[in-house]
């Protein structure tokens, strides 16, 4: 096919289907590939090893007159440095397709992957991905772990710290840092560059999850509660949070099926757990009614306390904490999780519980005399004594109060 270029854009247009396939020679190896449908395909001939090879260039008119004959221009150049073009364009695929299996974004989510199978708490899971999906990848996702840099990292992280979320950016590098350090770990990357940012982000001063500690000012709170006119999943899982005083993310997660009817207890599995370890919460005759109420509304599914957005997923994070501040509480006054605080501060200074039974209900790691883990078992009689007492305390609380419709 050795000549000068003979095709023209006006040519290929007019160009008409046969019953088999046609060829219409651009010159210099290059032609143009009419199929029976109307498809027309880029097509380079060349010989190289002694054998006769041909290159796909693409379709027209995805790829014009113009592109092909750069795609053969370069194939030509490659031939004259004694290569085959054909063998250089798999092995481009091939780097592309390594490429984008190692960007931040996918090696971020084989590490999920990871720890899911690794047995981390779904809340854990959940915190992950957002922080992904939310604060990382949507910057520095489809960049390769073995290129990202130092200051591209940093360009992300400056974005969180100008919205003045000084926690989430710190708690964001952590995350790249992982991911990285996984890629590292995997033959992806060199090293952590994560490491280079130290002192760059601003460092947030250690705040203490808001808690109400004091009777008169929580009485108010638990009114405003049961005036809250929101819907009932949020409501009771507003209710049960200062009853029962666990973290926000194992009430959300609560499941129906491990709910203990008969020994009114909830049984949460270690996998549910921050510290790994199986729960028994007693539930109290105030918590049995308030799951009591909610149960035909919810029982249909897993969760206690669906999302009414997200199909088969529990109350976001956002859930519980909207709603206190709809009832006007801001975050320095109150969180979800400075319920905890204000039991283990009541429970002890006013009610008079011991430490390690209020310590063994939250959850914490709270060791016997020769180091060893309590049973979760452990006071459970004393502890079912202590949850009704405890639930039985803010009852009176409110009893002398007006419920607050909010």
């Amino acid at each position: 096919m050795a000549g000068s270029n003979k095709l023209t854009e006006a040519a290929i247009k007019q160009a008409k289907p046969k019953d088999k396939p046609h060829k219409l020679p651009d010159g210099n190896g290059m032609y143009l590939e009419v199929m029976p449908n109307g498809a027309k395909y880029w097509r380079f001939k060349y010989r190289y090893d002694g054998k006769e090879k041909r290159l796909a260039f693409g379709v027209y008119p995805t790829v014009t007159l113009t592109k092909a004959r750069d795609k053969a221009r370069v194939a030509k150049e490659i031939l004259a440095d004694g290569n085959d073009p054909g063998e250089v364009k798999k092995q481009d695929k091939l780097t592309k397709q390594a490429a984008n299996a190692n960007t931040f974004e996918a090696v971020a989510y084989e590490l999920v992957e990871k720890r899911k199978l690794e047995g981390a708490a779904p809340v854990t899971i959940e915190k992950l991905v957002w922080m992904l999906e939310k604060k990382l990848c949507p910057f520095i996702g489809g960049i390769s772990v073995a290129e990202i840099t130092p200051v591209q990292l940093l360009a992300a992280l400056r974005r969180i710290e100008a919205e003045g979320l000084h926690e989430t950016a710190n708690r964001a590098k952590s995350v790249a840092s992982k991911v990285m350090r996984f890629a590292v770990a995997t033959g992806r990357a060199e090293r952590d560059t994560t490491q280079d940012l130290r002192g760059a982000l601003v460092t947030a001063k250690a705040k203490h999850r808001a808690a109400i500690t004091k009777p008169e000012e929580l009485a108010p709170l638990l009114l405003a509660i049961d005036g809250y006119t929101g819907t009932p999943e949020v409501k009771a899982a507003l209710q049960l949070t200062p009853i029962l005083f666990q973290r926000p993310g194992e009430i959300r997660h609560m499941e129906w099926a491990q709910i203990d009817w008969e020994q009114a207890c909830w049984e949460i599995p270690a996998d549910k757990m921050k510290m790994r370890l199986p729960h028994i919460v007693p539930l109290p005759k105030q918590a049995l009614d308030i799951l009591r109420k909610i149960q035909p509304l919810t029982s249909y599914g897993q969760y206690v306390f669906p999302s009414a957005r997200r199909g088969g997923r529990p109350l976001s994070e956002n859930g519980v904490l909207a709603a206190l501040r709809t009832m006007g509480y801001t975050s320095e006054q109150v969180t979800p999780h400075g319920f905890r605080a204000t039991a283990r501060t009541i429970l002890d200074e006013v009610l008079g519980f011991r430490v390690d039974y209020i310590e063994q209900q939250l959850a914490h790691a709270v060791k016997d005399a020769n180091g060893r883990a309590y049973n979760r078992t452990k006071h459970l009689p004393e502890r079912k004594d202590m949850m009704q007492a405890w639930a039985d305390y803010l009852d009176q609380l409110k009893a002398s109060r007006p419920v607050l419709k909010l």
